[in-house]
């Protein structure tokens, strides 16, 4: 007799599915870059639209014809510079050398950390910097979100490290130069480009095996007395062992890394609407600068999306022309 076969039930990907230690994401792995330039940007998601565009990839079937794209809008406030930090390597990795503050914080930050008050402070670990110069291996930003400028009615800004492109000497002339200033979403990337998007996806709590992991609901009649939304055998009699079994537990909430999401636009509030009537649900109005991602983005609305270089790298193609945003409600259907 044959013996039956089924696909497997559920993805071992990403395992053990347990909560993300934090809400904000957290990027272990950075491209390497020639240009002198931050490798990445980091934006609040807002929700979906669908745009109509026309297709300008001379590869495509589509090529100068109307298409629709399905986007993601991301509102990016500028980020605020707040401190260079240098890396050096060690035989465990790399290690932290030096750090330099802005002088002028501004009052959001004493919500995240305590500012140094030390008296010369910023002179003597710019000096400090320099005179390390040629052990430093990396060179990061590390900024701060401007949540206070949106449309988020947050205030306790996010505060993170984006490294450097280019060589350690010309990364540190660079990351001086702009601290205490602001970096802007266009200095980084442009319409076309490919991005990685990394969040922390949505919440589901705990779940059993058939939302979790996709496991065949048994029928309802018939030998079933101990459930019918549950697994059977978790292993063998012979050998005695418990193999991999997906169980009931933690369902979303993980850190998750979608890679070569293209941009279609990035576009001012200020010059191109696309506030709908009343605003976006469960986020209100956006009010600085906006982008829209090709796709889906991991995360709930309002969540921080970061948003990095490629480190997957593919050919560079046109972004679509925009024609069209979609910021209408939906009518209401009668009858």
């Amino acid at each position: 007799m044959a013996k039956g076969h089924k696909p497997r039930r559920g993805s071992r990907a990403y395992y053990p599915r347990k909560r993300a230690r934090s809400i904000v994401a957290r990027v272990r792995r950075w491209p390497k870059v020639d240009r002198v330039v931050p490798l990445g940007f980091a934006g609040y998601k807002v929700g979906m639209v669908h745009i109509v565009g026309v297709e300008m990839n001379k590869n495509s079937p589509f090529y100068g014809q109307e298409r629709v794209y399905s986007a993601t809008v991301l509102e990016v406030p500028p980020l605020r510079v707040v401190g260079v930090r240098a890396y050096t390597s060690s035989f465990y990795g790399s290690k932290a050398l030096v750090e330099v503050w802005s002088p002028s914080l501004p009052d959001e930050i004493r919500r995240v950390f305590t500012v140094p008050k030390k008296e010369n402070y910023f002179e003597e670990q710019k000096k400090k910097l320099e005179e390390l110069s040629p052990k430093i291996k990396e060179v990061r930003l590390i900024v701060s979100t401007q949540p206070r400028i949106t449309g988020l009615g947050k205030k306790k800004p996010e505060i993170f490290e984006i490294p450097v492109g280019g060589s350690p000497q010309e990364a540190v002339k660079y990351a001086l130069d702009k601290l205490g200033k602001e970096i802007d979403i266009t200095e980084i990337f442009k319409d076309g480009d490919y991005i990685d998007v990394i969040a922390v996806s949505k919440g589901k709590g705990f779940q059993g095996v058939v939302k979790r992991f996709g496991v065949m609901e048994m029928p309802r009649w018939h030998k079933h007395r101990k459930g019918h939304r549950r697994i059977g055998s978790v292993g063998p009699q012979g050998p005695s062992i418990m193999f991999y079994t997906p169980f009931a537990g933690q369902t979303g909430f993980h850190q998750r890394t979608e890679y070569n999401k293209r941009i279609l636009k990035i576009g001012e509030i200020a010059k191109e609407n696309i506030n709908p009537p009343g605003g976006w649900p469960h986020y209100g109005l956006i009010r600085t600068k906006f982008v829209l991602i090709e796709g889906s983005v991991p995360g709930a609305v309002k969540r921080l999306v970061k948003i990095r270089m490629p480190v997957r790298l593919l050919k560079p193609i046109d972004a679509p022309k925009v024609v069209y945003i979609s910021t209408q409600e939906w009518p209401e259907v009668k009858g």
